[in-house]
């Protein structure tokens, strides 16, 4: 669905000879793809709601987007903030956030704004303290959510390697399932072939008993 990626999942055209870019929305678990309830970050800012990477981490011990080796501790609890209407929105320029927003997170207090009031506020004035708490953090304490600018791989829905893999497993039992409709198609054939046999058998009985004389009482 071209439309739904374009304008849900924030789909970028690609050049000849370049796959689409499908960004998944801020919102959204990268495990999971829906809605999240209690946003994680990964250290390179793939986010992921709790109740999923936790399990996957503990099984599989990386990163279900591109494979690389990620640890509980290296999760940090993101704090978005929502305005009055449910949306999210930056808590201190309070614009709402949409696929065309620059989202970053704090990574000492985890507290997500635009980039927009980070970049006016705390790097030009070079005032280095979290907005909402005081708290010091350095300019690599920077974590980008979202960049509408950022098009690498682990920001791509199309490249995620969890997505990847279920795909194989599906095109797998798409093969199986296929194997077993054809063996099927075969029982079926066979079972029609034994019934025209029986239907036959009884017309000829039904002919036969046509030329027995019938009893008189």
């Amino acid at each position: 669905r071209p439309s739904e990626w374009k304008y849900e999942f924030g789909g970028k055209t690609a050049a000849k000879g370049r796959k689409a870019f499908k960004r998944l929305p801020f919102d959204c678990c990268a495990l999971s793809l829906r809605p999240f309830e209690n946003p994680v970050a990964t250290p390179e800012g793939v986010v992921f709601d709790l109740v999923n990477i936790v399990p996957y981490i503990k099984k599989h011990k990386k990163n279900p987007v591109n494979g690389e080796p990620l640890k509980l501790k290296q999760l940090k609890k993101l704090h978005f903030h929502k305005n009055k209407s449910g949306k999210y929105h930056c808590p201190i320029s309070y614009k709402e956030f949409s696929l065309h927003t620059h989202i970053v997170a704090i990574k000492t207090s985890g507290n997500v704004y635009s980039y927009e009031a980070i970049e006016e506020l705390n790097l030009r004035p070079k005032n280095m303290k979290d907005l909402l708490t005081g708290e010091p953090f350095k300019r690599s304490d920077i974590l980008s959510i979202q960049d509408p600018h950022n098009f690498s791989e682990d920001r791509n829905v199309t490249s995620f390697l969890h997505l990847k893999k279920k795909g194989k497993k599906s095109e797998s039992e798409s093969e199986d399932t296929k194997s077993g409709l054809q063996d099927d198609e075969s029982i079926q054939k066979v079972m029609k072939q034994a019934n025209a046999i029986k239907r036959k058998r009884e017309e000829n009985v039904e002919k036969k008993l046509k030329h027995v004389p019938m009893s008189k009482y």
